[in-house]
């Protein structure tokens, strides 16, 4: 069977990953335990762990011509991934994020500063036009500008492909993207502050799903870290548990690694529940190593926690 393809719209960063038993108050100094610089970004994370899953993928992306865009553009060829809707520019550097990860817990609170990839225009998503026309699914977030997520989402409906809208980091949509959404992924935080339902449980993620349903979201799966992901219909509700890898090391990129899993069951032709178990795998293996792109699980490791053979 060939692979399918999915098309994601997303940014590169340069993760600037620090480990340490707190976060400083502002004017602080905390002494860390350890630091890394890996690949990163939503974008780039999701079309990663799409790859190892066993997709074709293309990103659409602009990064700048320095040494995070050369990590980029080295990321994504060691990964097979398609970059001819890479746009490259000297105006703009490439996006970094600072990642401070908790040293007992593997929590993480993370600052992102997008950097080119914020840059990338409607018109130059338009270019991808013809492969998002063949795609099995397409997949944005919200390191761009709302405009292009929009732009992009409609492009894709309007020729007939499923949509994935992982909506982070978390801010204020417009109440005409939640429509374009097939498939619309918040974990607890994100959820919280687009409905203002304080969302901490199957209970309350229900309930915040119920508002998203409401707004035009045609399916909701609110990820719950390690209380699994709740799949929210206008007709069903679900609560999948989290998948058990092995002790937490990180929990950085695990969203990353769920959408990127979810993706690939969906374009696979699996039912969503189905597809959310698949994800949760994915992230159940991701927070058992560092890093985020390089935390990617790959296929056999996830068939085999499923015990697919």
């Amino acid at each position: 069977m060939t692979p399918p393809r999915i098309t994601i719209l997303g940014t590169f960063v340069a993760d600037l990953a620090f480990r340490a038993d707190r976060l400083p108050s502002w004017g602080e100094t905390v002494l860390g335990t350890s630091f890394r610089m890996g690949p990163g970004g939503k974008g780039s994370n999701q079309a990663v762990a799409a790859a190892r899953l066993g997709a074709n993928v293309s990103i659409i992306s602009k990064v700048g011509l320095d040494q995070f865009g050369n990590l980029a553009r080295r990321t994504w060829a060691d990964e097979m991934i398609d970059t001819r809707f890479v746009i490259d520019t000297g105006e703009y550097e490439t996006g970094t994020s600072t990642i401070t990860v908790h040293e007992t817990s593997g929590d993480n609170a993370i600052v992102v500063v997008p950097g080119s990839g914020y840059r990338i225009t409607r018109e130059e998503v338009d270019l991808a036009r013809d492969v998002i026309a063949e795609s099995a699914m397409f997949m944005a977030c919200l390191e761009l500008p709302m405009d292009v997520v929009r732009h992009g989402l409609s492009l894709a409906m309007s020729m007939g492909v499923p949509t994935i809208l992982n909506p982070a980091p978390a801010q204020v949509l417009p109440d005409d993207i939640y429509p374009l959404c097939d498939y619309f992924t918040p974990n607890e935080s994100e959820a919280t502050k687009l409905t203002g339902v304080m969302v901490s449980s199957p209970e309350t993620a229900e309930h915040a799903a119920e508002v998203l349903l409401s707004r035009g979201a045609r399916q909701v799966i609110v990820t719950l870290g390690e209380g699994g992901a709740l799949i929210k219909t206008a007709k069903t509700v679900e609560h999948v548990k989290a998948i058990d890898a092995g002790p937490v090391l990180e929990t950085t990129g695990a969203g990353d690694a769920f959408n990127g899993g979810l993706a690939v069951a969906l374009a696979e032709g699996s039912e969503v529940l189905d597809a959310v178990r698949f994800g949760c795998a994915a992230a159940g293996i991701c927070v058992t190593r560092y890093g985020t792109s390089p935390a990617m699980a790959r296929r056999a490791e996830v068939d085999a926690l499923l015990g697919v053979e």
